[in-house]
């Protein structure tokens, strides 16, 4: 049996794609696309965090994400919460031309566990 002070949080990182990038001229577009696989790919380098899966909601998803439904999911063991936190950073931090990715999405993390069914 594992033991739940050790396990790693089972997070979903939401990631909504806000206004401001549907408002860029379509030259600005590789940029912040530029961005979002900037932070994926430190969002997988830190420390403490397996990425399980992702999954790109554009298809069915057109617009804006003002709240749930999100765009982008990122499922991800995670060693503790402040690397979550560090996680989440990383939209004040990614540089997308004189911007950060903020301004172009934002994200939230559900923090939880792994359903695990015990036998009866």
């Amino acid at each position: 049996m594992s033991d739940p002070q050790k396990d790693p949080l089972r997070v979903l990182f939401c990631i909504g794609v806000t206004q401001n990038f549907f408002d860029l001229p379509e030259s600005g577009i590789a940029a912040v696309w530029k961005g979002y696989g900037e932070m994926m790919s430190a969002l997988a380098a830190l420390p403490g965090v397996t990425v399980l899966g992702t999954m790109d909601d554009d298809r069915t998803m057109v617009g804006a994400s003002a709240s749930w439904p999100w765009t982008v999911y990122i499922m991800a063991d995670v060693a503790d919460l402040d690397t979550v936190v560090a996680g989440c950073n990383l939209f004040r931090t990614v540089k997308v031309g004189g911007d950060r990715l903020w301004k172009y999405g934002k994200i939230e993390a559900r923090i939880g566990r792994a359903l695990i069914i015990q036998g009866g």
